[in-house]
């Protein structure tokens, strides 16, 4: 099965055939890389869990597929704050940010993050793919050029088709594809907008943003980076990928996702108080979305409390990521360039791919499966996600697990 077999509708069949003919191959029995998705978490999401089979078996696994690296969505203060917002305000908003959805706690949470990114303001998005689809669509329009790395996120791709822009795409961390792109479009004479995740997060490493503002600044365009990947992690206190080059300041929009290293859910956008005021106005998945529950604020202004001062547990979990990423390559396992708390596994061959991720799981190792149209077919890959609080002797469990697994299916 490909994943592009189902797509489109053939001329002839009904609306619905694609899903018939999915419906069939899943029931076939034939591995499919879907075997081990949308298994259920019966617990808090920790370093070792127990998770529900779609077979209705249960069974622990260690986690190395979430996406809470520093363990916040269980943080004791994280969590207080959330129970003490549900008595004040309850579970949920009942209504849009513009109208009467928002509380003290948003706006306290709103200038948490502005002064995170020393930026002027930010505004809260409830959801994470909703935040670049509104930022995208709401600044660019058809008369303008949208340049995206080959590699970033899906939410960036389609807030960039959702604007109407001519949308550019240059290979993977490749600036000299980015500079020819610009020679190009330097002559069209027409706002230009380069996007870029901050780390790449089917890969782990970090764009070239001192490149990257270079250009910028060289041809009148200007930066937006997505660092949902990079918050909290990378930099010199985690203030993300724009701190590992000390330009957080030629940055326009600092884009992140809350739903990460924050442990929550939603997203923002860092920027001048004019932009701000003006997504406000005009990103549509802001306007049209109801507002973030207090109790989700809540924790995450705990949790930007911790990153602020950078207590969350960052060198922690760099211990970590140094710890199993050097067991894995002296296995002879492929890591590729990551640089961050995303260490991904290549295999490079589907069928591999899919024996090997279910066993891993049913072995006790939950990880992530990626291939198209994540990334090419023939860079297929298992993705590890670091925790903080994975112990030593988890993350030994784990590494005999994956060398067991990659030398059955020739790996290693």
């Amino acid at each position: 099965m490909k994943f592009e077999d189902f797509l489109f509708t053939r001329e002839g069949e009904d609306l619905f055939e694609k899903t018939r003919g999915l419906d069939k191959v899943l029931a076939s029995g034939v591995m499919t890389g879907s075997e081990g998705l949308g298994v259920q978490i019966l617990e808090k999401t920790g370093p070792c869990v127990k998770i529900k089979e779609k077979s209705g078996s249960e069974h622990r696994v260690i986690m190395l597929g979430s996406n809470s690296y520093l363990n916040l969505t269980t943080n004791k203060k994280v969590c207080d704050a959330a129970i003490k917002a549900i008595e004040k305000y309850g579970y949920g908003m009942g209504a849009v940010s513009v109208y009467a959805g928002i509380c003290d706690i948003h706006k306290e949470l709103e200038k948490r993050i502005a002064n995170f990114y020393n930026t002027e303001d930010a505004v809260l998005f409830p959801s994470g793919y909703g935040t670049n689809i509104g930022v995208i669509s709401a600044l660019c329009s058809k008369e303008d050029i949208i340049i995206n790395d080959s590699a970033n996120h899906a939410s960036i791709f389609d807030g960039s088709k959702l604007s109407g822009a001519d949308v550019r795409v240059y290979p993977h961390n490749n600036m000299e594809a980015l500079e020819h792109i610009l020679k190009k479009c330097k002559k069209k004479n027409r706002a230009k907008l380069i996007i870029t995740d901050g780390v790449f997060s089917m890969h782990g490493d970090i764009a070239r943003l001192d490149k990257i503002c270079e250009l910028a600044q060289k041809y009148n365009a200007k930066v937006m980076v997505d660092d949902a990947h990079g918050l909290g992690i990378v930099g010199a206190t985690g203030r993300g990928s724009a701190q590992v080059y000390n330009i957080g300041d030629k940055i326009d929009l600092h884009v992140g996702m809350l739903s990460k290293t924050a442990g929550a859910l939603g997203g923002y956008c860092a920027t001048t108080r004019k932009i701000a005021r003006y997504l406000r106005h005009y990103a549509r998945s802001f306007f049209f979305s109801t507002a973030l529950p207090a109790p989700v604020a809540a924790g995450l202004n705990e949790v930007f409390k911790l990153l602020e001062h950078d207590r969350a547990g960052r060198k922690e979990l760099w211990e970590n990521i140094t710890y199993l990423k050097s067991k894995l390559e002296k296995l002879g396992f492929n890591t590729g360039e990551s640089q961050s708390g995303i260490i991904p596994i290549i295999i490079g061959d589907e069928a591999i791919l899919f024996k090997m991720y279910q066993d891993l799981r049913l072995s006790g190792v939950y990880t992530n499966i990626v291939t198209y149209p994540a990334v090419r077919r023939k860079e297929c890959r298992i993705r590890i996600c670091v925790m903080k609080d994975l112990t030593r002797d988890m993350m030994d469990s784990a590494v005999e697990i994956i060398e067991k697994t990659g030398r059955k299916y020739g790996v290693i």
